[in-house]
Parts: structure tokens; sequence; C-alpha cells
């Protein structure tokens, strides 16, 4: 399969390389360099020049002549990609691309290049938080969601900043092989497992670093502790030695949350992981996450993550190992190119080491995350 990535002068080097190595890893689990082969487009034959100033040299350019279809077009992004000149080249070439590719889409703020073609119209799409109004007033067609790691929309997928691009790549190869091919992937990488599309690009240990006052990183670290605790405004003053009206209003200044939004927030990504890595009844995870019983984890699990407990734990559950349809390895299976869904319904392959592993059914978790 051929996957192109369109950089620009200024790209965040990270929205390049990281999703290319996804790719590649893919490939060598797989124990077939050419599962998928990887190209870097550029304007033109000069060296690209990243925002850190280092240079990547494109092995190809938009001016050259088409080559065959491209399998899965990415678009990076930058710092200031939004502010670039919209090129009638870049987007004649995008609109021909796309109209023949699998699959199309960005990493961060790429959206922009995309939407400046017309290719986001009529889509749900996300990018990077800090450009998120930016993007949604450029190109008010589009539906723009602030807050997901990744989004799928028929052929397009567009993902949020930096490193979400490897989760959306991820999720490419998940969609490609199944399951367990993108979580060995993500181990030999060592990254944090792999977040569903509809995931906050926020956390709740993301916000406690970002606080600077002490008492309030004090007090956040003690909620990341002690979940289970008395964890009321009241309470949490108290341990700040601050008044209640005085705390929320500080913490609400440092922290860009409430107080008892952080405390949610807390308590949802801990039941996310024992939801992801556990068999836990949902009556245990619920009790020692501090939400007391199932209906206040459901609750704040339909309003973080727009799922239930139950669902969200069937994208990262186990697959099954006994294999009764499998397409030859090394073979890619059908997909509908309108939505780029798999249908065959179950894949065999064999990583670099030689050890058969698990099948996964196509619909599970990526088509799960990507969808409403």
């Amino acid at each position: 399969m051929r996957v192109a990535l369109l950089a620009f002068p200024g790209v965040q080097l990270l929205d390049v390389v990281g999703p290319l190595d996804v790719f590649a890893e893919a490939g060598r689990q797989l124990g077939d360099p050419n599962a998928y082969t990887t190209q870097v487009i550029g304007l033109s034959p000069a060296p690209i020049i990243g925002s850190s100033g280092l240079r990547l040299l494109p092995d190809r350019t938009i001016e050259d002549p088409d080559e065959g279809a491209i399998d899965t077009l990415l678009v990076a992004g930058g710092p200031t990609i939004q502010d670039y000149p919209r090129e009638p080249t870049v987007q004649k070439w995008l609109k021909r691309q796309a109209a023949t590719a699998r699959r199309y889409g960005s990493v961060c703020s790429g959206a922009f290049v995309l939407g400046a073609a017309g290719l986001l119209d009529g889509h749900r799409v996300t990018t990077h938080w800090r450009v998120a109004d930016e993007l949604a007033t450029a190109f008010p067609e589009a539906t723009v969601e602030p807050d997901c790691i990744f989004v799928c929309d028929g052929p397009l997928y567009t993902s949020a900043g930096v490193t979400a691009g490897m989760d959306l790549a991820l999720a490419l190869v998940e969609e490609d092989w199944g399951r367990p091919l993108a979580l060995a992937v993500a181990r030999e990488l060592v990254m944090f497992l792999k977040r569903p599309g509809g995931q906050s690009q926020f956390s709740a240990h993301l916000a406690a670093q970002s606080s600077e006052r002490s008492a309030i990183q004090a007090v956040q670290a003690w909620v990341l502790d002690n979940l289970t605790g008395d964890l009321a405004v009241n309470a949490l003053a108290k341990r700040a030695n601050m008044s209640a009206r005085n705390f929320a209003r500080v913490f609400r200044l440092e922290a860009h949350m409430t107080p008892g939004d952080f405390v949610e927030a807390a308590r949802v990504d801990a039941a996310r992981r024992m939801l992801e890595d556990t068999d836990t009844p949902l009556q245990r995870v619920a009790a020692r996450c501090g939400f007391g019983n199932t209906n206040a984890l459901r609750r704040a699990f339909l309003r973080r993550l727009q799922v239930t407990p139950g669902e969200y734990r069937r994208r990262f559950e186990d697959v099954a190992t006994d294999v009764r349809q499998t397409t030859p390895r090394g073979k890619v299976p059908r997909t509908s190119l309108s939505t780029g869904m798999a249908v065959a319904s179950r894949v065999e392959w064999m990583p670099s080491d030689g050890h058969r592993r698990g099948v996964a059914p196509y619909r599970e978790s990526l088509v799960a995350a990507c969808s409403d």
C-alpha cells in the first residue's frame, strides 16, 4: 500500500516521521517491509526545512508525473501552516489525488490545506486544539470537533496535534490488518497503548502539570492519588488552606477548569485505564475510581467520551485466537472505498519474530471509535 505524506516548508517534523514510522513498523511486524511503501511529497525538489530547522529531502514533488493511485494520502501540519499561501497548484493536486485515493486526511494543522482544497466541506474533522476555532471559522462548511484525538468521516481522516498523528496511523494499521498488529506496533514504539479517536485531547494528568501555583498542584496530585476520598470543593479548599470561594476561583484560573471538572476527569481517566487493561466488573471499577455506583460512572463516560463504559471496554477487549476465516499472509483485506471499512471478517498476520498472533474482527474498536 502506497502511503504519501505532503509536507510544506515549516512543517512539524513529528507530523511526518511519526505516522510514517508507524507504517514502517507495521511492515516489520508483518515480516513484509513492502506492506506499506512510504513517500514524502514536497512542493519542489529542494529540502523541506522543518519548524525545528532540520531538513527533510522529499521523495517526489507535486510537479512529478503521477505514478499510480495513492492508497493513503496525508497532509502534515506545522505551527504556521494556516498562514501558508493557498497555492492553486497544491489545491488542484490534492483534489486529483483525493479523488482516486482509498483514504486521505491530515495530521494536526494540515487540515487547513485540505480545507483550502474544499476537501473538508460537509465532513466532521479535528485538528490541534489551539487552532480548532480558527479552522471552524475559516471553513464553516466543516464540523470541527476540537476535543478528539482523531476523527474518521467516510474516506476523510483528520487528527489532532503532532503525536496524535501516530494514533491516527495506528488506527489505519488496525483498519488494514486488525487490532493485534496495531497493538504490537504500539508496544514496539513504546506508545501509550492505543487511544480511540473519540478520546479527549486533554487529560487530568496534563491539566495537573499545567497549573502554576504549588498549592493547586499539590491538591491536584492529592486528588489523583485519592480518587475515592472526599473531593468536594470545601474539602479540597481546606487542604489548600483557602476559602472555598477563593479556591474555586484560583483553581479555575490556573487549571482552566473547575475543581469538579478536574475531579471527574481524573476519575474517568482512572476508569478508562481499568477498562482497557483489566476485566474488573463495572461496579468495582466505579467504586475504585470514586464514582460510587455504575450509574454515576455511566453518566460521566457519556458526558466526557460519548460512549458507555461497556462500549468503551469492548473497544479494548482481547481478540479471539481461534481462526475461522483468514486472508493470506501479506494480502490486504477488501475494503469499502467510501468508508475505508474492511469487510473481510478476520485476518491472520505473522510478525517478524515468526510467531503467529491472534486475529481481529475488523468492525471492532477502530470503527466504533470513528462512529457517532
